[in-house]
């Protein structure tokens, strides 16, 4: 872990194409998350493009609110190798506000039948004013590999 992000890894007897089909249906992240936090999907598309938003309903219980709704940004999209989205808010007037963290997976064969799986949460973006009143990262140090854990059982289900 550095002072900026934090990552884990962890392989799959899974190709790479499912692992990465898992990661682009923001059906799956729900179950991929692990903290509760993410409860599903409010936008069902697949992930097929950069610049592409969804939006996830949230549960938090800090949250002045208790649900909420994040909105995410593709910014990197390289099938099957690599997909990850910064994560942010929609304002009443529609506005659209990214907090300066991402999430990305790398994703590294194995084979015809396993991969490397990379989960990186990097906030090195966030300004000053967010790092005010958010904490990072926002979690233990267990939960990418939790994540990871989780990602691992459900592309293994599905296979």
């Amino acid at each position: 872990m550095t002072d900026e992000n934090v990552n884990a890894t962890l392989t799959v007897d899974v190709p790479v194409t499912r692992v990465f089909a898992v990661l682009a249906d923001p059906t799956t992240h729900a179950a991929i998350d692990g903290t509760g936090w993410v409860q599903e999907a409010a936008d069902r598309a697949p992930l097929t493009e950069t610049g592409q938003l969804f939006r996830m309903e949230m549960y938090h219980d800090k949250h002045p609110d208790g649900d909420y709704r994040v909105v995410n940004k593709v910014e990197v999209l390289e099938p099957p190798h690599a997909i990850g989205w910064l994560t942010g808010t929609e304002k009443a007037d529609g506005r659209l506000e990214f907090g300066g963290w991402i999430w990305r997976y790398d994703l590294t064969p194995l084979g015809p039948s396993g991969t490397e799986i990379t989960l990186t949460y990097d906030w090195s973006a966030v300004p000053p004013y967010v790092r005010e009143y958010l904490h990072f990262p926002p979690f233990g140090p267990d939960h990418l590999i939790n994540s990871l854990r989780h990602l691992a059982a459900l592309t293994e289900e599905t296979a």
